[in-house]
């Protein structure tokens, strides 16, 4: 029997049992059948956020951000290109820190933008500051040996 991942849907926030070898192959939500992955990142709110970092069984890639933040604005393009390169072996997500303070506030983000990796719930690596594409790959793929 091949081992599976739960996936959360980022459209319906259903969770997917899902087989490793099945996870580059397209696959699609049981409850909405729409793509758990779509190479871009995705928005979560506080109220979505416990879900998508507790139930996920692979990592999530987090960019903390404000709208009026430059910095932010400029990584936005690349944080999104690698999205593309990282999915499914990492969920990419943004959490607009203006909208979402209490967030902001438990995790202690000081300055935006800060990419977080979360694994299982658990933080495993932070970054302050803009990056650009490959930095963010780079960065990503080195804290969780993909």
């Amino acid at each position: 029997m091949s081992e599976a991942l739960h996936i959360v849907c980022p459209h319906c926030d259903g969770i997917n049992r899902v087989p490793v070898e099945r996870l580059r192959d397209g696959a699609k939500c049981g409850k909405c059948r729409r793509p758990l992955f779509a190479g871009q990142p995705l928005a979560l709110d506080e109220g979505r956020f416990a879900r998508h970092s507790q139930k996920n069984d692979i990592p999530l890639l987090i960019d903390f951000w404000a709208p009026w933040c430059g910095p932010c604005q400029m990584m936005a393009p690349a944080f999104e290109q690698a999205a593309a390169q990282l999915e499914p072996a990492v969920r990419l997500v943004k959490v607009n820190t203006e909208e979402a303070q209490q967030l902001g506030a438990r995790f202690g983000i000081r300055s935006i933008p800060t990419l977080m990796l979360m694994r299982g719930g658990r933080e495993v690596a932070r970054q302050a500051g803009a990056m650009d594409q490959g930095g963010i790959v780079q960065w990503t793929r080195q804290h969780l040996v993909i």
